[in-house]
């Protein structure tokens, strides 16, 4: 495991530390958690842009000419 010193205005380290306290955890552990989910954003992100470069548009029309024009469910309507 590394340690890092990161510098943090006063203002967000005392967020940090109300929202930690709140969920009863470490600072440490909150950040890591908060970093773990910001990699997590940009690496899905990155997935679904490279999945995104390989769509065949006739093949997603043909998937939807294929589904029935009726009307929803009730419990699944907007």
């Amino acid at each position: 495991m590394s340690t890092l010193s990161l510098r943090l205005p006063d203002s967000l380290h005392e967020r940090v530390k109300k929202f930690s306290g709140e969920e009863g955890i470490s600072i440490n552990q909150f950040i890591a958690s908060a970093v773990t989910e910001k990699i997590s954003a940009f690496a899905t992100k990155d997935y679904l842009e490279r999945r995104a470069r390989r769509a065949n548009v006739k093949k997603y029309e043909k998937a939807l000419s294929q589904i029935p024009d009726v009307e929803p469910e009730e419990y699944d309507k907007l």
